[in-house]
C-alpha cells in the first residue's frame, strides 16, 4: 500500500514529496476505525508549526482531510459501524498518509458524511469550512445584524466565510484582487427586490482605484465594521509594489468599529504602539486563527465534532457551496502537492 510523504530537509524549500510503501497493523487500535479512503484533500504542510509542537520525522504524512467508507471497527467503537460513510481530518501527529488506500483513524476525529454529499467535494472543502466556522463563531462571536469585511472573498476560505455569514444574517463586504474575482463576487450581490442579506459591496483593490478605508466607512455610515477576517496576507510595512494588493495592518484596524474583532491567519503579525493605541480606543480585539488547534488538543473534542458535523450538513443542504476543486488521480498527487505547497491558495483533491 502506497502513501504520499514529505521528506523534510534543513530548508522548507528543499523538502521533497515522495510516494512510499506503508503497512497497517494486523489489529486495530482501541477506539479506532479502519476506513477505505475514497478522496483526500491536499493542503500545504506547515513545517514550522510541526517543529514548534515537537513533531520531527524523516517522513511526514501528507493529505489529512479524508472521506471514505468504514471497513472495520474496534469493539470499543460506538459511533460507527462497517459501511458507514465518514469524513474527518487526521491529526498533526498522524502516522498515516491520507492518500493511503486504507487507514486507521480514531473514531473521535470522524463524523458521518451525508449521502448526497460527494466525497471529493467534502474532502476539498472541509478544512476551509472548519476555518470559516472557527473564525466567525469561535473567535468573532458573530450575530445577525453584524457587519463583516472579508479580505479576498473569492478565495476558497473567503467564500466559505461569506456564505456562512450570509446564512446567519450578517451584512457582508469583501475585496477583490482581480477583475475576474470582482465579476465573480458581484454575482453574489442581491438582485433588485431580493431581501436576503448577501454581499452588499465588493471593493476592488487590484487596480489601485479604491481606498479600502473610505469605501468601508462610506458603506457603514462612518461606524466601521464589527468583524474583519483576512486569509493571512497582511502588509506589516509601508506597501511596496509587490504588496499593493495586501491590506495594511493599520488600515484593517482603522475599518474596525467600536468593540470590533479582527481575526487574522498571519502567524507573525506585529503591532506597533500606535496600532495598539487605536485598538484600545476602539475597545477592539485581535484573534489568531490556527485551524490546527482543534486536532492538536483534545480539550474541546466534543465542540470540534459538533463543528465538523454542522459544516458537512450545511454543505449537504446547499448553505455552503464551495468552489469546485481540481480532482486528480493518485499518480499525479506528488506534482499537485508541490504546487499546493508553493501556492497555498490553490486546492486539489485526490480521488482514490
Amino acid at each position: 500500500m502506497k502513501g504520499l510523504y514529505c521528506r523534510a530537509a534543513v530548508s522548507d524549500t528543499e523538502s521533497k514529496f515522495v510516494i512510499q510503501e506503508t503497512t497497517l497493523p494486523d489489529v486495530i487500535g482501541s477506539h479506532q476505525v479502519r476506513i477505505r479512503v475514497k478522496a483526500c484533500g491536499l493542503s500545504p504542510l506547515d513545517l514550522k508549526l510541526l517543529r514548534d509542537v515537537g513533531i520531527q520525522k524523516d517522513l511526514i504524512p501528507v493529505g489529512r482531510v479524508v472521506a471514505g467508507v468504514v471497513l472495520q471497527v474496534d469493539p470499543s467503537v460506538t459511533f460507527f459501524r462497517p459501511e458507514d460513510e465518514v469524513v474527518g481530518i487526521l491529526p498533526l501527529d498522524s502516522s498515516c498518509s491520507g492518500l493511503c488506500e486504507i487507514i486507521d483513524v480514531d473514531e473521535y476525529l470522524l463524523v458521518q458524511k451525508p449521502q448526497k454529499l460527494s466525497s471529493t467535494c467534502v474532502a476539498g472543502a472541509l478544512r476551509d469550512g472548519l476555518c470559516a466556522y472557527t473564525a466567525l463563531h469561535t473567535h468573532a462571536h458573530m450575530a445577525a445584524g453584524h457587519t463583516l469585511l472579508v479580505m479576498d472573498g473569492a478565495s476558497p476560505f473567503g467564500l466559505m466565510c461569506i456564505q456562512l455569514a450570509c446564512y446567519h444574517g450578517l451584512k457582508v463586504l469583501t475585496t477583490s484582487h482581480s477583475q475576474q474575482q470582482h465579476t465573480f463576487l458581484e454575482q453574489l450581490r442581491p438582485s433588485v427586490g431580493v431581501q436576503d442579506p448577501l454581499v452588499v459591496r465588493v471593493i476592488p483593490v487590484h487596480d489601485g482605484s479604491s481606498d479600502l478605508l473610505s469605501a468601508v466607512l462610506e458603506e457603514t455610515g462612518g461606524l466601521g465594521v464589527d468583524i474583519v477576517i483576512d486569509s493571512g496576507e497582511v502588509s506589516l510595512q509601508e506597501k511596496e509594489e509587490e504588496e499593493k494588493l495586501l491590506p495594511h495592518k493599520h488600515d484593517i484596524i482603522s475599518v474596525l468599529g467600536v468593540g470590533g474583532h479582527w481575526v487574522t491567519s498571519h502567524q507573525d503579525l506585529q503591532l506597533d504602539p500606535p496600532d495598539c493605541r487605536l485598538l484600545h480606543l476602539k475597545s477592539a480585539s485581535v484573534s489568531f486563527l490556527n485551524p490546527e488547534v482543534w486536532t492538536a488538543s483534545s480539550a474541546q473534542q466534543g465542540r470540534y465534532l459538533h463543528i465538523l458535523k454542522d459544516v458537512v450538513e450545511k454543505m449537504s443542504a446547499g448553505v455552503l457551496r464551495p468552489q469546485l476543486q481540481e480532482v486528480i488521480p493518485l499518480y499525479e498527487a506528488t506534482v499537485a502537492m508541490e504546487t499546493v505547497q508553493l501556492h497555498p491558495k490553490k486546492k486539489a483533491v485526490v480521488q482514490l
